[in-house]
C-alpha cells in the first residue's frame, strides 16, 4: 500500500514537472531582445519553462487591449516607467502577490498595488564638458539658472525621461515653480531638442552645448562603443541634488498581464528576474543600477562613484504624470 501511495506521488510529481516543461510563457516586451535572452535562456534551464519574446518599441498596452481575454500574454517587460504607469491606467495588468517580490524590490520602486515592478534603475544625470566646465556640484534647479544660456542641450521635453524629470520637479515643488524652472531650462538651451541621450554627449564632444541632460546607463553604453567613446570621454558625469534630496531615478520594469494564461509560472519569472542572478546579468549588460539592493553595479558603473537617490517612491511620479505633459505643452518645450 505504501509503494502505491509513493508511486502514485511520484506520478503526480513528475506530471506536475512536465506540465511546466510543457508551458510556454509569452513575454511582451519593450526592451530588446539581446538584454533579455541570456536571463530568459537561463530561467529555462532551471525550471523547465520556456519562454517567447515578442518584442516591440510601440503599442503593446493598444495591442493588449485588442486581444482583451484571448491576449497570449502573462508578462509584460518596459523600458521605461510611462510604460507601467499606462498598461495599470488601462487596467491591462494584475496583481502579483509575491513575498520573494516584495523582499527583493524595495517598496519605493514597486506599485502599492503589486500590479507592477521596478526591474532596474537609472539616475537622470547631468553631463558637463571635461574642457570647458569640468565637474560640477549642481542641481536640476541650477539648470535655469542664466549662467547656463546657450549652453544646455536635451533630447525632446515629451521623451519618457524627461517626463518623469518634470513629474519629480512638479512633485517637490509645485506646478507653478515647475513651470517657471521649464522655461528656463528651455531658455537655456543651446538648439531645439532632438535625438536621443547619446547624440546630446556626442553634441557637447562637438562644442554645441556644454551640458547634456542623459541616463547614466548611456555613458557605459558609449564607453563601449569604439565609435561614441570619444564622446563619452569628453564629459564628466555628475549626479544631480547631492547635498539635497538626491538624483532623480527612472526605471525599467515589469508587470503580471491581466489575463496571463500561465500566472503561477509568469510571476515564478518575476521573481527570477528579481533575483541576484538575473539582476547582475541587467547590471553588466546594460550598465544600469540593479533594482535589488543586495546587488551591486557593475565595476564600470561603480567607478563613477557613490550617489544619494532622491527617495520619492517612483509610483507618486505618476501622480504628477499628466501635469509633467501639461506644463511641457504650455511652454511649448520643443518648439
Amino acid at each position: 500500500m505504501r509503494l502505491a501511495t509513493s508511486i502514485a506521488i511520484l506520478g503526480l510529481a513528475w506530471m506536475s514537472s512536465m506540465a511546466n516543461a510543457a508551458e510556454t510563457l509569452t513575454v511582451y516586451s519593450y526592451r530588446q531582445a539581446f538584454l533579455i535572452d541570456p536571463i530568459l535562456e537561463d530561467f529555462t534551464k532551471q525550471t523547465g519553462v520556456k519562454v517567447e519574446v515578442v518584442f516591440s518599441k510601440n503599442g503593446i498596452a493598444e495591442r493588449m487591449a485588442r486581444e482583451g481575454r484571448l491576449s497570449p500574454a502573462d508578462l509584460v517587460l518596459t523600458s521605461d516607467f510611462s510604460r507601467l504607469i499606462e498598461l495599470a491606467d488601462k487596467g491591462l495588468v494584475a496583481p502579483a502577490e509575491s513575498e520573494q517580490l516584495a523582499k527583493n524590490i524595495p517598496a519605493v520602486y514597486r506599485s502599492p498595488n503589486n500590479d507592477w515592478y521596478a526591474l532596474t534603475k537609472r539616475v537622470r544625470n547631468v553631463y558637463s564638458s571635461k574642457e570647458r566646465l569640468g565637474a560640477l556640484d549642481i542641481d536640476y534647479e541650477d539648470l535655469a539658472l542664466p549662467k547656463y544660456k546657450g549652453k544646455i542641450c536635451t533630447r525632446s521635453g515629451k521623451h519618457p525621461y524627461n517626463v518623469s524629470l518634470v513629474a519629480s520637479m512638479i512633485a517637490h515643488h509645485g506646478e507653478q515653480e515647475a513651470k517657471t524652472w521649464l522655461l528656463g531650462v528651455k531658455d537655456n538651451l543651446a538648439r531645439k531638442p532632438q535625438g536621443n541621450d547619446r547624440a546630446q554627449v556626442k553634441a557637447v564632444k562637438e562644442g554645441l552645448c556644454d551640458i547634456a541632460i542623459g541616463n547614466s546607463y548611456y555613458l557605459g553604453k558609449m564607453l563601449q562603443d569604439p565609435q561614441q567613446v570619444s564622446w563619452a570621454e569628453a564629459v564628466n558625469i555628475n549626479f544631480p541634488n547631492q547635498a539635497n534630496r538626491g538624483s532623480h531615478i527612472n526605471v525599467s520594469g515589469m508587470a503580471l498581464a491581466k489575463y496571463a494564461p500561465h500566472k503561477d509560472n509568469a510571476i515564478k519569472l518575476m521573481e527570477y528576474l528579481s533575483g541576484e542572478k538575473a539582476q547582475q546579468s541587467y547590471a553588466e549588460v546594460n550598465m544600469e543600477y540593479p533594482v535589488n539592493p543586495v546587488v551591486s553595479p557593475s565595476q564600470l558603473v561603480a567607478s563613477w562613484g557613490d550617489y544619494k537617490a532622491d527617495e520619492l517612491p517612483i509610483y507618486k511620479l505618476a501622480e504628477f504624470h499628466q501635469a509633467a505633459v501639461k506644463l511641457l505643452d504650455e511652454v511649448k518645450f520643443d518648439l
